[in-house]
């Protein structure tokens, strides 16, 4: 079974290799390692670096060496990170010391969050019925954004021939995923975000256009809906049965619903483009989770498109943990590979019985592996809580 930890550059870069494969091996006791090697950007506590106890890595930036015969004449092109030329590439040696370390090596790879290329390319980012950029999430629809998140993981598959890809940020990102110092005076209920982050970009138009779907309609009910709300003197909810229903409680609005139901195809597209173009060794998988459908994403159309799907759970009780895996099997299938990622972050995860409970629960409900997050922003003594809860023998 397979058990990997997520971890950035930049804790290996601190540690040192030797002392990380020593921890996942010897105090974690999992036999992969899931690096980022495509980031965003945030405010990271480090309890254990022996160099800084908070690092902020540069937004929207690359942790590999991009071969240029992939990116030649493409419109978007990927930055790499100053810390690879300064602190060292973390990937490699990963890669080239898998039969010393006995690491299986994923490549934990954020597609389309990217405020970076979001404000360099306003063009290629999701709008709001109302126009409104959102610069940390760039359109699926894009032809350009397909291309870039596609040649990003061919260069990677190809050049470096990792197992497993892990695709993170597919769909369109929620208004409510935060950017920095967010104010919201009005009281915004769980629709009304829902409802501001639909895109109705110029390609998202023109796409839905093109396959009969009026999105001209849509954004008119969505525009309509929000303008209700800014008008509200207190938050009260336009769709009282909204996240229950889910896309459901829009059977009123029939140009929104339809909408609605189209837009997932282009999560899907992007996951196909890659996995086409993506080295056969490497598997690829999606990152998701319970409100994938909030994204625009179908998780069993996608799992179909790839080799399988990460359904995180952070703060899921094993009950919930039991249903969730049991559900995404079935609309996966057996064939496809189906993984939970579960948290090490304190209020999420309080205990190690709870955390053990719920990997107990996802190997019963027919798991595949657990992902554990995360590797530099949890301290020393908390790894142990992975061992107690696994039974694997590292060779």
């Amino acid at each position: 079974m397979r058990h990997s930890m997520w971890a950035y550059p930049w804790d290996l870069q601190d540690l040192g290799l030797d002392t990380t494969y020593h921890d996942y091996q010897n105090l974690a006791g999992v036999n992969g390692i899931s690096l980022a090697v495509s980031y965003h950007a945030g405010r990271f506590l480090q309890p254990r670096s022996p160099k800084r106890k908070s690092y902020y890595p540069e937004d929207g930036t690359i942790y590999f060496i991009p071969d240029e015969k992939f990116w030649a004449g493409k419109e978007i092109q990927p930055l790499v990170a100053q810390n690879l030329h300064t602190e060292g590439d973390m990937l490699s040696p990963l890669i080239r010391d898998k039969k010393q370390h006995g690491l299986s090596v994923s490549c934990w790879t954020v597609c389309l969050h990217n405020s970076r290329l979001g404000f360099k390319h306003p063009d290629h980012v999701a709008r709001n019925a109302f126009g409104d950029p959102g610069y940390y999430s760039l359109c699926p629809n894009s032809d350009a954004v397909r291309d870039y998140a596609t040649t990003l993981v061919a260069n990677l598959t190809h050049s470096y021939r990792p197992d497993m890809v892990e695709l993170e940020t597919i769909g369109f990102m929620g208004f409510d995923h935060g950017y920095h110092h967010e104010k919201d005076g009005l009281g915004l209920n769980a629709e009304d975000e829902f409802l501001l982050s639909l895109c109705f970009c110029d390609h998202c138009i023109k796409a839905a256009q093109d396959d009969g779907v009026d999105a001209l309609a849509a954004k008119k009910d969505v525009q309509d809906l929000i303008i209700q709300a800014c008008n509200r003197e207190i938050p009260e909810a336009q769709l009282p049965h909204f996240p229950e229903q889910r896309l459901e409680c829009f059977k009123d609005y029939p140009a929104l619903y339809r909408y609605l139901l189209w837009r997932v195809q282009a999560p899907t597209k992007i996951v196909q483009s890659i996995k086409q173009a993506a080295h056969p060794d490497s598997k690829i998988v999606v990152i998701e989770g319970e409100n994938a459908w909030r994204d625009g994403v179908d998780i069993k159309a996608i799992a179909q498109a790839c080799d399988g799907i990460i359904f995180c759970a952070y703060t899921a009780t094993a009950k919930e943990v039991d249903y969730s895996i049991t559900e995404t099997r079935n609309l996966v299938g057996s064939e496809k590979y189906l993984g939970l990622g579960a948290s090490l972050f304190y209020d999420q995860t309080p205990s190690k019985e709870q955390l053990s409970a719920r990997i107990d629960a996802a190997v019963k409900a027919g798991a595949d592996g657990i992902n554990y997050y995360n590797y530099g922003l949890i301290p020393e003594a908390r790894l142990n809580w992975i061992k107690s809860s696994i039974e694997i023998k590292i060779s």
